[in-house]
């Protein structure tokens, strides 16, 4: 594998992680360099830490891993959207007429893990896959954290600016999202 197809396959890897940024971006009226900065650090280091991970498992936990990565990164994913939508029905029952999506916590270090976690697990049968390809680890996972750390903080600046101009259904919108993303990921690996 060449340095473009492993740039390519950082791309593809975080474009999860992407997507949840922007989410998290549209969902806090009050987001910060700080806030942008703590995402895009735990997106990027469990995009870095998984290929590690599955590269160390190596081939003979391949089957187990391809299994199930898909189920959890699904469940994970759409806990977070189901919980993103009940919310938004509970603020717009409270004050219909508010324009600024609150998620609490949406930054904790919890939830960032969580989300972390959600948006890299297909990054672990990434690292199956590099093993088998005598590629540096080190190498891969630092370029797929990397690039992956830069679109979160690109992500979450676009997920603020346009999550103004959304108010309230920016929730609705990202907890949707969430749920496509993980739905995505189930789909592709069950049926593909």
């Amino acid at each position: 594998m060449g340095f473009f197809t492993l740039l390519l396959l950082a791309f593809c890897l975080s474009a999860d992680a992407f997507a949840v940024a922007v989410t998290d971006g549209m969902c806090d009226s009050e987001v910060t360099r700080q806030h942008a900065f703590f995402t895009a650090l735990s997106f990027g280091f469990f995009q870095a830490l998984m290929p590690v991970i599955g590269f160390c498992l190596g081939r003979s936990f391949y089957e187990l891993i391809s299994r199930y990565q898909h189920w959890v990164a699904f469940l994970l994913l759409s806990a977070i959207g189901i919980n993103m939508l009940f919310d938004a029905k509970k603020e717009g029952r409270k004050a219909p007429e508010l324009e600024i999506c609150e998620f609490a916590n949406l930054f904790s270090a919890k939830s960032l893990i969580m989300q972390g976690i959600a948006t890299s697990i297909d990054a672990l049968a990434a690292g199956v896959s590099i093993a088998a390809l005598k590629i540096n680890i080190f190498t891969a996972a630092a370029l797929i954290g990397l690039i992956t750390f830069v679109l979160c903080i690109i992500g979450v600046e676009i997920g603020k600016r346009f999550g103004s101009l959304l108010g309230l259904r920016a929730k609705v919108i990202g907890g949707i999202v969430l749920i496509g993303i993980g739905t995505k990921i189930l789909l592709e690996n069950q049926f593909l």
